[in-house]
Formats: C-alpha cells, structure tokens, sequence
C-alpha cells in the first residue's frame, strides 16, 4: 500500500470514522435548556410556524442547511460505484461548505437509480432544507433532474458538476482573453468531452458572450456535428457543429483561440498545441492528469495561457471557488432558485477579485509567491477568504435583481457581516469598521517601506477605514508596490528628509520640551531625520491624527519617541496597553497591561485600570472591572494579592461609579455562576469584560495562550493614556493585524474627538 493511499485511508478512519459530525448551537446543560429544547417548549416555535410558514427560517437551522444528495452513478473519476461508497465525497462536499461558508449539509447517499427517483426523494426533502446540491448523478439523467426539480421546487437547486466548473471556469476565461487580447465574440474554443460539465460550460461561455456557431464540442467519438452517424442525446445536438469538415478533436483544434479539456488524460498532443491560433488559451481540466500537462504545452507555445485542475500548478480552476458561496448568497436572500443571472454574477465576482490587490494572508498560504493578475493568476486562489464577501453578495445581488429573492438585503452591511463571519475578532472589526468609515483618520506609518505595511494601507483605502500617509522615500515605495501588484491610489507617501520646514519646526518643539531633560538641539534635530520621531511630530503639530509603528522595532524603540514627542495625555501619569479578546458567542475582554508596565505597584494598577475603563467606554461599552490574581476577596494572605486588593480600593476613591472588583482569580471573573452563587457580595452586574493582571508577565502570557492554543482572535495591542492616539504594532505583525490596528487608532481619534466636543459644549 502506497504511503499516500495509507494517508487518505487513516485521514477518513481515525480518530473517529468520517469528516463530519452535528453539534448543537444552544446549552443543553440543565433541565431547564432541556425542556425549551424539547417538550414543553419547542411546541412554542412550531406553534408559530404552522401559523406563520415562513417563520421556520426565524426559529429553525433550515435557512443554512443544504442536502447534498447524490445516487453515486458518477462519482469523481470513479464512475458508477453506488451511494454507499459515494459517502467520503458528500462528506467531503460537506465540509467545504462548512469551511469555506458557514453552510451546514446532511450528505443524503440515496439508492435511486432512476431519475424520477431522485426527483421524487429530493421533492419530499423541501421542508426540511433551504437549498439542494446535486452532486456525482450521471448524464443526462442529472439534466432532467436538474431541469425538473428547479421547476417544482421553492429553493436553491444546483448541480455543481454541470455548473461549478462553468463558473470557474468563465471568470477565467474573461481575464484569460483580456491578456490575450482577444474579443469573446470572436474566439473559436473547441471542447474535448461532452458530459454534463462540458455542456453546462458551453452553455456558459454562450452567456458571457462565447458565439454558439464558434463552439465545437468532441467526444470520445470525435467531433459533433450534423446527423452524425453515433446517436446522440439532445444535449449534445444542440452543438452540433459542421466543425469546417473538421471530424476529429486533432483537425477541430486546428486554428483555435480556447481549448476546454473535460474529458481524460493525454488526449491533446503537442502537436495539437501548436496548431492553436496566437497567444492559445488551454484549460486542460481532466482530473488528477489534464489532457496535456502545461510543462508540454510550454515547451511548444511560450505565448500558451494554461489553467489545470490540478494544485501544483498556476490557476486551478477548483469549484470550491464557487458553489460554497453562491448558495451562502442564495440562502441569505432566501432565493427560489440559482439562476442564469446568480451564475453569471459568480462568474464576474470572480474575474473581478483576480484583478484586485492579493492580501498577505493569501501570499503566506501559498508559499509567498508573488501573487499578482497575469497569466499565473487568472482566478483567485482557493484559501483566499476574499471570496465569500465578493462572490456571495454578488450572487445576492443578481437573485434580488433577478426578482428570484425572498427577502431584500442591505449589500454594504451583508457584506461586512460575512466579514465579520470569517471569525469572532472579524465581528469586532466589523463594528469598528463602520465607526471609522464614518470619519476615516489620517494615520502616519513610519515604516512606509515595509512591503507588509504597503499592501495592508491599500486595504485600508479600500476599505475606507482611514487615510494612510507612509514616511520613505517615494520612488522605492512605490516600486515595491508595483512588484507586488499593489496599488497606491489614496495612499499618501511622504519622505522626512526632504521636508525640511517641517523637519526644523518639529525638531524645536522637541528641543523645547527634552531641553532640561539633556536633549541638545542637534541631536533633536538629528532625531526628525528617523521616521518615528517624524510620524510622532506629524501627530503632535495636528499633520496627521494618530501614528501606528513597530513591525520592525521592538516594543521600547517606538515607545520612548512618542513619549518624548506626543508625551502623555493631561492627568496621566503612566501609559498602559491593552488587547482586546474576542470569542466566538460569547461578549468581548479586554486584558491589561499587556505590554509596558512590567512589575506594577497598587497605584500604577489603578491607573492602568481607569485607562482601561476609559478607552472601553469611549468604545460605547459599559466597563466591568476584575483585579485579577491567584486570590479570591482575600484566600490567601500574600503581598500581591494585599497589592491587587488596594488598587481596587483606590479606583472606588477615584471613581465610585466605576464597575470593579477583586481581588479575585481570573476563572472566578468570567463564571456567573461563581459570581452569582459562592460570591454574592461582589458588586459586578455580570461577569467581567476587563481583567487587569496584577503583572506583564501574567497578562503577556494569558493572552498569547488564548491567541495560540484557545479558540480566541486577539486585537492589538492598543496603547493607553497618550496625548494622541499611538498605537505599537508587534514586531512582524501580518497584514490583516495592521489593519485591525488601523482600524482601532482610526475609532480611537474619533472618541477622542467626541470627548473633546463634548467637554467644549460642557464649558
């Protein structure tokens, strides 16, 4: 047994058989969970369905659900092997959907031979699920199937082997043809196959505009055309083709602009190859081997355009790219259907994201190849998470458009929410995004080289969460960004050495406030020459509204500059950090001081406490203190402990409003049963949003743990207690954690802005 086929057979077996399993989404901890979700209460929700039909999407799983069903008559490359053994695949199918959308599947293997069969099963399933996916049902009863269920039926049916690679495949053709310069009306695209697939692509090509009379579809047989002697069945006989004389897929291919391949390995020579049109366009898609591998296409046409659908090579055209998606956009309008307009919308979502900037995410996923639309990159990647938020709302759109929707939906807000659906920090971001879109901050990076810093400020315009100005040198930002495929239009960049007015106007404020503090003002002026001690003056002259740095500094070097430059905010007499924790169902924590005071006694904890509180509450959320250390209300009789208890006592003086407590042990603060039963007399309302560590270390290592090793996403870290806003990045830091920190730096300005309004109007 080959290592690979040991691999896939322990995959599948252990360590417990199968891919999929059904997890429950409420509590089922008590008697009580027990009977609201079964008898007595669940008579309540059907109550209301039978009165109310639709009512079954508010108070059922049905509005995310999808059957795949399949009668296993043509599975993979495996052919007629029946439904039991066509299990792994629906599991499979299954949990892509689930992956790459949020979908839940039953995977219905069915003993139904015949069409009329599989229709009658699938018209009985309505009730019970939003959406159908037909799946490895061979031709052509899979076309009546198809033909006829989405005539009887009120929901979603698809059959992703005819229209999956069609799909998929037209987005890459409409940017493959773009290369080549060639016009889609005028192309001659010959097809080696004739199956459901092939014959649901051309059908495709046809809509994006592909002329019918330019099709010339070849099975095993040779080519079709006109009272060919082999029989041949409806589908097939609508293209028909007198091919030119042409009778064989050799002398069809002969002149082509496009090649399909949907059929078997080998069937295409080189020297086929090298009787296509100029700049060729050869999708060879059997699977695993193509019709012709692209190393023999290279080696005859250097101009050939190639896509596989395979993974080891450029441009895989996967329908993983597709079906999750557009059902997730069916569902969520409740469409009756999947139409030629939702496909077509799929299709152009798809071309459309190729051409747009590729995020670092999707770079470090595979490999960090230099990603950028060219002839290795017609269509995205498959992990590329851009895909739900592009194709989705697309697809919502059309079936709106088209009249096929149930419900109408706000697209901007849809479309942050399947953001915000990619994890429990994005849900967070989702929030705070909109807050920063309404007044996007000028926001200075010091770093402007970095090519992580680059690609994450065109995001940040294209999400339009703030205005990004990058310090270095123009020519070689932008250079770097033309390498990287990477636009900078919005982005503003700006180069310290060449400024000199306001180089020297900095330099003598710093002078002035670092004289007495044994600052020369050649060495200040020394200084406004390093980006960060520019950036910070930027902020601090009112240039630039808040600085985010530090992807290649460590945590001190950015800290001391904006300390001497920007200083801390009035009454504050040490600056904190802060993460904020996001958890999937559950309310936001924020863990403090994560990062700059390392052994703080009872009044530095207060103070970082009340910091806390207040970037919390500027946020618009109540804050709900713990003092957290290995102690509850004085357990144990230890000095840290004795430190924790005092600093609450402090924060009461200070602000006798404030929601605090502790000291207390970090389980105790985020248990409402412990709070609620074994400590009564604590005066938080809930459970704890803010735990403040009684040192570094502790909260440096609870929040790296639940970063690496819990289920929670961590946002930061955001610094405290700034004259204005600064916000340090961990060394390295991805793409998507500038920009959360952007984000964040982008909603601070605005608080802060809103405080200062409110205390004008105040006076």
């Amino acid at each position: 047994m080959s290592d690979d086929r040991r691999d896939a057979l322990s995959y599948h077996e252990h360590p417990r058989p199968g891919k999929v399993e059904i997890v429950p989404t409420k509590p089922v901890a008590t008697s009580r969970d027990l009977s609201l979700a079964y008898s007595p209460g669940v008579a309540e929700p059907c109550r209301e369905i039978h009165a109310r039909p639709d009512d079954v999407f508010r108070y059922t799983a049905r509005g995310n659900l999808v059957a795949v069903v399949s009668n296993g008559t043509a599975v993979l490359g495996l052919g007629d092997i029946g439904p039991a053994a066509s299990k792994p695949v629906m599991e499979g199918k299954g949990v892509l959907f689930k992956k790459f959308a949020g979908i839940d599947v039953f995977d219905l293997e069915i003993d139904a031979p015949t069409a009329e069969e599989v229709i009658s099963f699938c018209r009985m399933l309505e009730p019970t699920v939003g959406g159908i996916n037909l799946e490895d049902i061979s031709a052509p009863d899979c076309f009546e199937i198809e033909e006829r269920l989405k005539e009887e039926l009120d929901i979603p049916v698809f059959h992703d082997d005819q229209h999956g690679t069609a799909i998929i495949g037209g987005a890459a053709l409409i940017n493959a043809l773009e290369l080549a310069g060639k016009e889609i009306a005028k192309v001659k695209v010959v097809f080696s196959g004739a199956g459901a697939s092939a014959i649901a692509t051309a059908n495709h090509f046809c809509r994006l505009g592909v002329t019918r009379e330019n099709i010339v579809l070849c099975d095993s047989k040779g080519v079709i055309y006109p009272n060919r002697s082999e029989a041949i069945d409806p589908y097939k006989a609508a293209y028909a083709n007198h091919a030119g004389g042409a009778r064989t897929l050799a002398e069809a291919i002969e002149g082509a602009d496009v090649f399909i391949g949907l059929s078997v390995a080998g069937v295409v020579t080189r020297d086929m190859v090298a009787s296509m049109a100029s700049d060729p366009i050869v999708f060879a898609l059997a699977n695993p081997d193509p019709e012709i591998r692209p190393e023999d296409v290279m080696a005859e046409r250097d101009d050939a355009i190639i896509a596989t659908g395979r993974s080891d090579y450029p441009n895989q055209v996967n329908n993983v790219l597709g079906f999750p998606f557009i059902f997730r956009g069916a569902l969520d309008v409740r469409a009756r259907g999947v139409n030629p307009e939702m496909m077509m919308a799929a299709t152009r979502a798809l071309a459309e994201l190729a051409r747009a900037d590729v995020p670092e995410n999707v770079v470090d996923a595979y490999g960090g190849e230099n990603i950028h639309f060219g002839r290795n990159y017609l269509i995205p990647k498959p992990f590329d998470n851009r895909v739900l938020f592009h194709v989705a709302p697309a697809v919502a759109a059309a079936a709106m458009e088209s009249g096929i929707s149930r419900q109408e939906i706000d697209l901007d807000e849809y479309r942050d929410r399947l953001r915000a659906s990619l994890g429990p920090g994005r849900e967070v971001i989702r929030w705070m995004t909109q807050r920063a879109r309404r007044r996007p901050a000028r926001i200075v990076f010091p770093e402007g080289h970095n090519v992580t810093i680059i690609r994450a400020a065109a995001q940040m315009v294209e999400e339009g969460v703030c205005r990004p100005v990058l310090l270095g040198r123009p020519p070689r930002v932008a250079e770097k960004a033309e390498a990287m495929g990477v636009s900078l239009d919005g982005v503003e960049v700006h180069y310290a050495a060449q400024d000199g007015e306001h180089r020297y106007d900095f330099a003598e404020e710093l002078f002035r406030r670092r004289a007495r503090k044994g600052l020369t003002m050649a060495e200040s002026r020394w200084n406004m020459y390093k980006p960060i001690y520019f950036a910070c003056g930027m902020v601090r002259d009112g240039q630039a509204d808040a600085v985010v740095a530090g992807i290649e500094a460590n945590y001190p070097e950015v800290l001391r500059p904006a300390l001497e430059v920007i200083g801390t905010a009035d009454g504050v007499r040490r600056v904190a950090g802060l993460y904020m924790i996001a958890f999937p169902n559950r309310e936001l924590l924020f863990f403090a001081d994560t990062t700059v005071n390392i052994e703080p006694d009872a009044e530095a904890l207060a103070d970082i406490a009340l910091l806390s509180a207040q970037f919390v509450s500027e946020l618009g959320i109540r804050p709900r203190i713990a003092m957290v250390s290995f102690s509850n209300f004085g357990s144990v009789r230890h000095p840290e402990a004795a430190k924790v208890a005092e600093a609450v006592r402090r924060v009461r003086e200070l602000e006798p409003e404030l929601e605090i407590d502790g000291e207390m042990q970090a389980d105790t603060a985020v248990d409402p049963r412990k709070l609620k039963e074994v400590y009564p007399f604590s005066n938080l309302s809930g459970t704890a949003n803010v735990l403040v560590f009684p040192r570094l270390s502790a909260a440096n290592v609870a929040y790296k743990l639940l970063d690496r090793l819990g289920r929670a996403e961590v946002i930061g870290p955001v610094l405290m207690g700034m004259d204005r806003p600064v916000h340090v990045l961990q060394r390295g830091a991805s793409q998507q954690e500038i920009l959360n920190l952007a984000t964040v730096a982008s909603v601070d300005v605005q608080a802060r802005a809103s405080v200062n309004d409110r205390l004008k109007l105040g006076g």
